[in-house]
């Protein structure tokens, strides 16, 4: 299992006890979903380890508090403190209408209401305050704002997203 056919789910950042219970922080606004899990993947150096989960509840809204097959102490808790924890794709639930994951649209056709076809979504930046849509169209980049307020319409059977965009955002870039 690669990172490319995963996601993140969150990052262990403490000990819980001396038995080796851990606390995982999730980055989710759905917590309650990855409760009961039975695995999950912790990436150690380079690689993705499956790490079977023997009990887990929730802890404190975001925190999950687990305790893992394969560590039985503070010693062993100590090796996998810092790693970030991630589960496969399929495991997301699915979103209808205009939601969508991030990953899921990478590829995508961007549909402006007045311009038309404005490129490709290469990416999207979330490291900004503000989420950007990277869209490629033949050599120009252009960054649009993901904004409920601008999505029209996901058209995953087509792959598009129809965007209605403020006057003048499209023309800094295509003029």
């Amino acid at each position: 299992m690669t990172k490319e056919e995963c996601f993140y789910l969150g990052k262990i950042v403490s000990k819980h006890s001396f038995k080796g219970e851990v606390l995982i922080k999730l980055d989710t606004d759905e917590p309650e979903l990855y409760e009961k899990l039975e695995s999950v993947f912790v990436s150690l150096g380079n690689n993705l380890v499956p790490f079977f989960i023997e009990k887990s509840q929730l802890h404190k809204s975001s925190l999950l508090r687990v305790r893992f097959e394969e560590v039985a102490n503070e010693s062993d808790a100590d090796k996998v403190m810092g790693s970030e924890i991630y589960l496969p794709l399929s495991f997301l639930p699915k979103l209808k209408g205009n939601k969508f994951y991030y990953h899921e649209v990478v590829g995508f056709t961007m549909e402006d209401k007045i311009h038309g076809n404005i490129g490709t979504i290469e990416s999207i930046n979330d490291t900004t305050p503000q989420a950007l849509f990277e869209v490629k169209k033949e050599e120009k980049q252009l960054l649009i704002p993901v904004r409920d307020e601008i999505i029209v319409k996901v058209d995953r059977e087509n792959k598009t997203i129809f965007i209605e965009t403020p006057e003048g955002l499209i023309d800094l870039y295509l003029s």
